[in-house]
């Protein structure tokens, strides 16, 4: 199993230095939260894979730009997000298929599995149907745990707009929640 590196650890300083093993500790850790946050956006594996290896690409040419190492997981959600932004403006429409999540085997019995898959593709389908910045806000505080601060620094929000956002996302998700019954 890969060791990832704790985020008071990372080797944000080496990284801007050029250190090519500590891009790769950086992309270690990042890599699957990344994936995951853009597929929960584009719903598009090969599009997901582009702008994950895309937004790698911009924090490599712009990390000098990088005031504080700590934020170094919210700057590049903040990359990945416009990058999402950009492509969906480009097309000028959000693809959103209905992708459960892969259980964890070892956690649950067989019945408990099925229910929570059906659950989280349930889940996903009402979040599917949220306008993207509601979705992006939800899927980052409560799926990738970032603060409402640190959300409103990689969506390039005002706090204030990032604390309605996720007020009418959640607002809007249990009507649908009350309709789907």
């Amino acid at each position: 199993m890969l060791e990832v590196a704790a985020p008071e650890q990372l080797p944000v300083t080496q990284a801007r230095a050029g250190e090519p093993a500590a891009w790769d500790t950086l992309f270690r850790r990042y890599q699957l939260p990344l994936y995951v946050y853009v597929f929960e956006l584009v719903h598009d594996e090969q599009i997901t894979l582009d702008i994950v290896q895309e937004t790698f690409i911009a924090a490599v040419r712009h990390i000098g730009g990088l005031r504080e190492d700590a934020k170094f997981g919210s700057w590049l959600f903040g990359i990945a997000h416009q990058k999402c932004i950009q492509r969906w403006r480009k097309r000028q429409e959000v693809l959103f298929d209905e992708i459960p999540e892969a259980p964890d085997a070892f956690e649950d019995s067989p019945d408990a599995l099925l229910i929570r898959q059906e659950s989280e593709a349930e889940f996903m389908k009402l979040l599917n149907q949220l306008p993207l910045p509601q979705h992006s806000v939800l899927l980052l505080h409560f799926v990738e745990d970032f603060s409402l601060e640190e959300i409103s620094r990689i969506t390039e929000t005002q706090l204030g707009t990032v604390k309605s956002r996720l007020h009418y996302a959640k607002k809007a998700l249990r009507k649908l929640l009350e309709e789907d019954k």
